[in-house]
C-alpha cells in the first residue's frame, strides 16, 4: 500500500476563544434530535500538511459547519496542533480506548466514543452512544462538534468531505496507518454501500439504567462476526482507487459509524494525551 503525497494550505488569523462548559442535557427518546444546520464558515482557516508518513494542521475543518457555540454544545472552534504519523500498518490491534480512530484528510479527527456516561458516573459502564440521539451534544451536519478546548472532531460521516455519488471516497487515514472511506466498498466489481455487523441486543438491560437496549448506551450493541460485510473493526479488504487491494475502514450510516478498534496496532501519536475529560459544569462532562 503507497500514500500518494498530498499538499494542502489554507492560512487564515487563529483567532482563538477560550472554551466554554455548560449544563447536563436532558435525556431525551432515541433518535429525536436534529443534527444542527452547517452554515457558518470555518474559523480560522484550515491548515493541513499531509506527505508520505505524518499529517499535521490545525485541525479546522475546511468545509462549512454548525453554529458553535449552540445550546447542546458551549464550545468554541479553535486552531490546535495536530500531529499524526501514519504508520505502515503491522502488529495485533485492539480496541480504541483513549484513542481517536482516524484522522481525515483535512487534519479533523475521528472520535468513537464520548464522555457521557450513565449519571454522570464513568464506573457504571454504561456510555452514551454520540448518534443515539438520547443527549444533545450539538452536533452539525457533519456529525461534528466541539471539545472544550477547542478541538472540533467528527463522530459519524464528515459530510463535508464527500459527494452523494455511489463511489468510494476516500476520507482519512485510521490510527493503524490503513485508509478510511465513506460508506461504500467494492465487492465482485460493484461498488455498493457496506454493511456493518452490529445488532441492538435482545431484552432488556442487566443492571444500570435498566430498560430495553435501545441504543442509546454504545454496551447496546453486540458485534455478530458475519452479519453484515464488515468486521468488528468496520473494516474490509478490497480494491480501492487509491491504494489497490489492502484492508480499510468504513465510517457508516449504523453503528459504530466509526471504527472503534483497529485491525493493526494504532500509532501513539493518535492518543489522547492527559487525563479522562473533567466535569464541565454542574453534573455534567464535557461534550467530545
Amino acid at each position: 500500500m503507497t500514500r500518494p503525497l498530498t499538499f494542502i494550505l489554507a492560512v487564515g488569523a487563529l483567532a482563538l476563544a477560550a472554551p466554554q462548559r455548560g449544563p447536563l442535557a436532558d435525556v431525551r427518546p432515541v433518535g429525536s434530535f436534529e443534527l444542527r444546520p452547517c452554515t457558518e464558515p470555518p474559523r480560522p482557516a484550515s491548515e493541513v500538511l499531509l506527505e508520505a508518513s505524518a499529517l499535521t494542521g490545525n485541525g479546522v475543518p475546511s468545509h462549512a459547519v454548525g453554529a458553535f457555540p449552540n445550546s447542546g454544545n458551549p464550545n468554541t472552534i479553535a486552531a490546535q496542533e495536530h500531529a499524526f504519523t501514519l504508520p505502515e500498518p503491522s502488529g495485533r490491534g485492539g480496541e480504541i480506548r483513549r484513542s481517536r480512530a482516524a484522522v481525515a484528510i483535512n487534519g479533523v479527527p475521528l472520535d468513537p466514543g464520548t464522555a457521557e456516561y450513565w449519571q454522570d458516573d464513568r464506573s457504571s459502564g454504561w456510555r452514551y452512544e454520540a448518534l443515539s440521539g438520547a443527549i444533545d451534544l450539538g452536533l452539525d451536519c457533519n456529525h461534528g462538534h466541539v471539545q472544550p478546548d477547542g478541538a472540533y472532531h467528527y463522530h459519524g460521516v464528515p459530510e463535508g468531505l464527500v459527494s452523494d455519488a455511489v463511489e468510494m471516497q476516500h476520507v482519512g487515514w485510521a490510527a493503524d496507518g490503513y485508509p478510511l472511506y465513506a460508506r461504500f466498498g467494492e465487492v465482485d466489481g460493484q461498488v455498493r454501500a457496506l454493511t456493518t455487523s452490529y445488532r441492538l441486543r435482545s431484552g432488556t438491560r442487566s443492571g444500570g439504567p435498566g430498560g430495553a437496549h435501545d441504543g442509546t448506551f454504545v454496551q447496546d450493541w453486540e458485534y455478530v462476526e458475519g452479519l453484515g460485510d464488515l468486521d468488528r473493526c468496520n473494516a474490509f479488504t478490497g480494491p480501492t482507487p487509491e491504494h489497490g487491494v489492502t484492508t480499510y475502514y468504513l465510517v457508516t450510516d449504523t453503528f459504530p459509524f466509526v471504527p472503534r478498534c483497529t485491525v493493526a496496532e494504532a500509532d501513539e501519536s493518535f492518543a489522547m494525551k492527559g487525563p479522562p475529560p473533567g466535569r464541565g459544569g454542574p453534573g455534567r462532562p464535557p461534550p467530545r
